[in-house]
């Protein structure tokens, strides 16, 4: 079993050498090509950043709420402008 295993594994190797690839494309590989990559600033105008989903669970808002019942600030705001602005106004962006 041993010598099938190894004869597999040397043919292999042999129609991999001899397939004719050119080494360049081998050692150039897709970095090189034109257009793979793009610079920051204009793969930050070509993908939109996630945004938080528009209706949330009542799960998550009680854990929002939660979170916010702590501070007493943020629960001021809450009772007054809503769970949404005062999370979003002292911890920052929802996480779901």
């Amino acid at each position: 079993m041993k010598t099938i295993v190894l004869l597999f594994l040397a043919s292999l190797a042999a129609v991999c050498l001899s397939s004719g690839i050119d080494e360049q494309v081998i050692l150039q590989g897709p970095a090189h090509e034109e257009g793979v990559f793009v610079e920051r600033e204009e793969a930050d105008t070509l993908v939109r950043p996630k945004r938080a989903a528009t209706e949330l669970t009542l799960t998550q808002l009680e854990s929002l709420m939660e979170v916010c019942e702590v501070d007493v600030a943020c629960e001021s705001m809450m009772d007054t402008a809503g769970i949404i602005a005062a999370y979003t106004a002292h911890y920052g962006p929802i996480p779901f």
